[in-house]
């Protein structure tokens, strides 16, 4: 899942990646490197308003026309006017410097859980997965799926021929309402999600994660 940082101030932006360890971040340091990063699949935008080459304004109206990311706003500029301004340009949420990067992680994360709706029914290669209904068939077969294999199977097909790293997948399955979880949870989730779906392309990367192969 690649996140594009865009902040001219090489520390921070260096200081943003660092922070949002488990994700592949791109680091752009204007307007121009922006858009040519862009052209990579995208999860996400966090994004100045003042950079050198132009204005962040509308670098994210044409993000949202062209390429429909989410796009936080981590800026400066903390007057009403702007933050009214920033919304209504597309921006899913605005974030005032200085910032805690605590809070922008976890403003990040809640950025990609209200976007991640992806496909609702996935069918191909003998699977048919209604993530609505909640019905899931392997070549017309039902199977039963916990609530955690659930959500672990829509990442993989909603971000098919993507890496998605252990950390990320943790933080997304369990970050809301686990104390604690356990070191091989993921392990066994996947092992569990294997074996009901026989034949899915879930290849593990070692020492990164997993992924579904197109």
């Amino acid at each position: 899942m690649n996140i594009l940082i865009v902040e001219d101030d090489r520390g921070l932006n260096r200081g943003i990646k660092l922070s949002l360890d488990g994700f592949s971040c791109l680091q752009a340091y204007s307007v121009g490197e922006a858009e040519k990063m862009l052209e990579n699949k995208c999860s996400l935008v966090i994004l100045d308003i003042n950079l050198p080459d132009g204005s962040g304004l509308d670098l994210c109206r044409r993000i949202k026309k062209k390429y429909g990311v989410p796009v936080i706003f981590l800026t400066a500029n903390d007057m009403e006017y702007d933050i009214v301004t920033g919304l209504e340009s597309g921006a899913d949420d605005y974030i005032t410097k200085p910032f805690s990067l605590a809070v922008l992680r976890a403003r990040v994360n809640a950025v990609l859980r209200r976007n991640f709706t992806g496909e609702k029914v996935f069918s191909e290669g003998g699977f048919m997965f209604d993530f609505e209904r909640m019905e899931f068939y392997v070549r017309g077969q039902a199977v039963e799926l916990s609530k955690t294999e659930q959500r672990l199977l829509r990442l993989f097909v909603n971000n098919r021929g993507i890496t998605l790293s252990r950390d990320m997948l943790i933080d997304r399955i369990w970050s809301e309402g686990a104390e604690f979880v356990e070191e091989n949870a993921l392990s066994v989730a996947v092992s569990r999600l294997r074996a009901k779906l026989g034949a899915a392309p879930i290849k593990t990367v070692y020492g990164i994660g997993y992924v579904w192969e197109k």
